[in-house]
């Protein structure tokens, strides 16, 4: 596939993304798998999807005062977008190329005025530079538009983390999202599995995180023998630790509550060396599917997943009849903005809220399943307190029968232990370069 063809995959993507306000990693990697891509065009499509929904507001800044009608057709202006990111920042892509198949994808999919406007924007982008954001005074919004994040949600963070620790990871949001995977050690260990994907031409090294984790420098994992065999997991280092935080034993009975796709239950699983029961919850039926497909390629038996909501569990589940159980809560994802980009541009301040609620709601409703001195671990893949700090807060005031956790920092790996402040860990984006993730261990009192 040539490269303009490549941009005009690229387009196709990034509309339907845009319409169907759909998962760009979904969309990005069924468009790989039904095009007959080379390795070099997939990392070409990759970059310039990813790079321009992650860059999408800066982008439209540096747009506007080339524009002479707002009322572009939605294709037109993602085909701006894409063009001029390529223009900005990927420096090995000469302009006259760029422009050239900018204007060639315009004739196709429009018209000749079409192309003329697109070819007119661009040149005078390339005559007259982009504006500077120096000339936005606030800087709030100037910190908005130079990381392409709404500006509630930068306002929301410098409020509760600082302008610093902002500026951290709104930057650290920009950066493409790592590949890294759990090694299965039930079965095997790092160093096998590292041999093992070298042999199938894959670079990758030990996580500097998390003990049983690598980190994939080049290649897919995903499309390995040792995936195949079930000795990996494809999962991120901040997610992994999760596993840890329940401090299983072999023998537990633990329940996972809201579970799918099933990478930390079939972590839990393997911690109990396939010993035990895992019982693994989720509303959607064919989410369930995945982490049975999950625990059937990690030759898992000691897992079970049902379709349930999770706040309905004490109509099917008996009082005290677990020794640990997990809340990996549906939250809001703002942990994750490297990985799925769009949601920045997805939620809504409300939305964090109306989230706080059903994550309060789902730890009353397993609370009382936990056996007398068992523990319950919280976690969400978000960096808010509204929906981290405050759920827990709330739930401890309401369930005095709980309390904060003191030994859950010597559970987790040493890099991340120095985060864990009474019982309870926020990995910003930027410590490890993984996924911004909250978890909170509480004790059930008694014996």
């Amino acid at each position: 596939m040539n490269k303009a063809n490549v941009r005009k995959l690229a387009l196709d993507v990034l509309l339907a993304i845009e319409e169907r306000e759909a998962y760009s990693n979904l969309l990005l990697n069924k468009a790989i798998e039904t095009n007959s891509l080379s390795s070099k065009d997939v990392a070409l499509l990759t970059e310039i999807v990813y790079g321009t929904i992650q860059r999408r507001d800066t982008l439209d800044y540096y747009l506007k005062p080339f524009m002479k009608t707002k009322k572009l057709e939605r294709w037109v202006h993602i085909l701006l977008r894409l063009s001029l990111y390529q223009m900005i920042y990927l420096d090995r892509i000469p302009d006259r190329a760029i422009l050239f198949e900018a204007v060639e994808i315009a004739k196709k999919r429009g018209h000749k005025g079409i192309a003329s406007m697109v070819n007119g924007v661009l040149r005078s982008i390339q005559r007259q530079g982009v504006p500077s954001l120096e000339r936005i005074r606030n800087e709030v919004e100037r910190l908005s538009i130079a990381t392409s994040h709404p500006r509630w949600l930068v306002q929301r963070w410098v409020e509760q983390f600082g302008m610093e620790e902002t500026k951290k990871m709104c930057e650290a949001n920009l950066l493409p999202p790592e590949q890294t995977a759990r090694v299965n050690t039930w079965k095997t260990t790092v160093a096998e599995v590292l041999t093992m994907l070298k042999e199938e031409g894959i670079e990758a090294v030990p996580s500097n995180v998390v003990d049983a984790g690598i980190k994939i420098l080049k290649g897919n994992a995903a499309r390995t023998k040792a995936f195949r065999e079930g000795l990996l997991t494809i999962q991120d280092e901040s997610s992994m630790l999760v596993g840890y935080a329940l401090g299983v034993h072999e023998g537990d009975r633990v329940l996972d509550s809201c579970a799918a796709p099933g990478g930390k239950t079939t972590h839990i699983a393997e911690l109990l060396r396939n010993t035990g029961q895992v019982i693994a919850l989720d509303l959607h039926e064919h989410k369930v599917k995945l982490i049975k497909d999950q625990a059937e390629r990690l030759n898992l038996s000691n897992v079970e997943a049902m379709q349930m909501d999770s706040r309905d569990v004490g109509a099917r589940f008996s009082e005290e009849s677990f020794d640990k159980i997990l809340v990996d809560a549906p939250c809001s994802g703002l942990g994750v903005i490297r990985r799925k980009p769009e949601i920045k541009y997805n939620k809504k301040e409300e939305d964090i809220e109306q989230l706080a609620s059903i994550q309060l709601d789902i730890l009353s409703a397993v609370a009382p399943l936990l056996k007398k001195g068992g523990t319950l671990v919280y976690s969400t893949c978000t960096i808010d307190r509204a929906e981290n700090e405050r759920v827990i807060a709330q739930f401890l005031a309401t369930h005095p029968q709980f309390e904060l956790d003191p030994t859950l920092e010597s559970r987790l790996p040493a890099p991340v232990q120095r985060y864990v402040h009474n019982g309870q860990l926020q990995l910003l984006p930027h410590y490890f370069y993984s996924d911004g993730f909250f978890i909170a261990s509480l004790r059930k009192k008694g014996e």
